[in-house]
């Protein structure tokens, strides 16, 4: 990834603070009991007072307090993140990967895109190939799709089920959806406890928007291989897509897992509500470089005087 960490730091003013707050939190769900998709927003930066040019460089200067964050997350080693990353096709998933972890370092962030399952994943329930990708310790996880794929593209598409490796009487069960959800629910609640930030974004784009960044994929050539016939048949399901996240969101939310419905019409403001988001949820980690207890001081002394006793 670009090193893109070298930026003048200034000291922001308290309406700055605020607005950072403001954008970290303002999309959050931690309670999905009267969860409606159809209420949240696809545009919001005018709403939070923000333009697309003081928005980008906005997101550029947050970039290093991102990565002084990771830095520090890494050294310590104990507790780790994991970035579910959810949306309908062009939404920009792949962009928020590219723009906003730009300046992390890569030694200490793992990817995953999650396809459709092969006959091995098939072979295992559906959330082992989640558990085989898991961060470790001080790691940042990236899941581009993840578990919730189950309770998505599955619901709209039930036929898939009869490609997994289940008992008809279970896969039939009228409780399947249900019993997912609390699958999902135990699995994350699980994660948190031993030690994973969870933070699950839902990049909420309007039909529009997708119908314009399509064309755009179509009429420009060097976005034709962006393209997929795919994407346009399951725009078809659309309704059914808007039902079933609203459904993942409702049941799935919680203090420990949020989801945040981030308004995806406007890639620049998307962008920044994620960085803000990973910024204060590491932030109330409170992590600290680690300090030398007094016997490994004495041997970084012993070894400066080596060192330096060394002819050059």
């Amino acid at each position: 990834m670009q090193d893109r960490t070298k930026i003048t730091k200034t000291q922001p003013d308290a309406a700055t603070i605020a607005a950072q707050a403001e954008l970290a939190t303002r999309f959050r769900i931690t309670d999905g009991t009267d969860f409606r998709l159809s209420a949240c927003p696809t545009r919001a930066a005018q709403d939070c007072g923000l333009e697309k040019k003081g928005g980008k460089r906005r997101l550029y200067e947050r970039i290093g307090r991102l990565s002084e964050l990771q830095a520090r997350l890494y050294a310590n080693g104990e507790w780790s993140m994991l970035i579910v990353l959810q949306a309908l096709d062009a939404a920009g998933k792949d962009g928020v990967i590219k723009h906003v972890m730009s300046g992390i370092n890569p030694e200490g962030v793992n990817v995953t895109s999650f396809k459709q399952p092969g006959p091995v994943e098939l072979a295992h329930d559906y959330l082992w190939r989640e558990h085989l990708a898991l961060p470790q310790g001080g790691h940042i996880g990236i899941f581009n799709r993840s578990h919730y794929e189950e309770v998505l593209v599955t619901r709209v598409h039930p036929e898939i089920l009869e490609n997994q490796k289940i008992p008809p009487q279970l896969r039939k069960s009228p409780t399947l959806w249900d019993d997912r959800y609390r699958d999902i629910r135990h699995f994350e609640e699980y994660l948190a406890r031993q030690g994973t930030v969870i933070v699950k974004f839902f990049l909420h784009l309007s039909k529009d928007e997708q119908r314009k960044r399509f064309l755009s994929r179509i009429n420009h050539p060097e976005k034709n291989w962006k393209f997929s016939a795919a994407d346009i048949h399951e725009r078809g399901y659309w309704d059914s897509y808007q039902d079933a996240y609203e459904q993942a969101i409702r049941n799935t939310a919680g203090p420990h897992a949020p989801w945040f419905v981030v308004p995806a019409d406007q890639k620049w403001f998307a962008r920044l509500v994620v960085i803000e988001t990973l910024i204060a949820a590491l932030e109330q980690l409170d992590l600290q470089m680690p300090k030398l207890d007094a016997a490994a001081r004495a041997e970084m002394k012993k070894a400066r005087q080596q060192l330096m006793a060394e002819k050059t």
